[in-house]
């Protein structure tokens, strides 16, 4: 059995695109992610504009808080990159509830596969139903420069 981590009081997830603060998506990832540390904005919006978004904001103000986007045809497959948490939410629960959103939403479209990958946070996935890969031997990679 998996987690169904709910959402803190005072925050709720939009998939709405308009509603992703890109310069503020962009700030995190570019400057705090070790994944994406110095991607460009220009790429950033290209990302963005190809995926499913999810962002968590705070329901009186607005403010985006966190961020999650999936690469995804919407009905065999699906990759989760790009999950981020503001520092001042962290410990919340907030990731939680925004990665439960996003295999709940797969899951609603008949994804059969969700895949991430991390570096430090196999705990807080494994708890939402992550796994390690059961034969990475039959997964490969092509690789485009550094």
């Amino acid at each position: 059995m998996t987690d169904t981590p709910s959402l803190p009081e005072g925050y709720e997830i939009s998939t709405d695109p308009g509603r992703v603060d890109r310069e503020r998506v962009h700030h995190w990832l570019s400057t705090d992610a070790y994944w994406a540390l110095g991607r460009t904005r220009e790429k950033q919006d290209r990302a963005i504009e190809g995926s499913l978004n999810f962002g968590v904001h705070e329901t009186v103000s607005g403010e985006q808080v966190a961020y999650a986007r999936v690469i995804t045809d919407r009905a065999t497959f699906a990759w989760l990159c790009d999950v981020y948490v503001d520092p001042s939410v962290r410990g919340k629960g907030v990731g939680s509830a925004l990665v439960a959103a996003v295999r709940d939403e797969m899951r609603q479209y008949g994804v059969r596969r969700v895949l991430l990958a991390t570096h430090d946070a196999h705990g807080v996935y494994a708890k939402l139903g992550f796994a390690p890969l059961e034969r990475p031997e039959h997964w490969m990679a092509l690789i485009f420069g550094q």
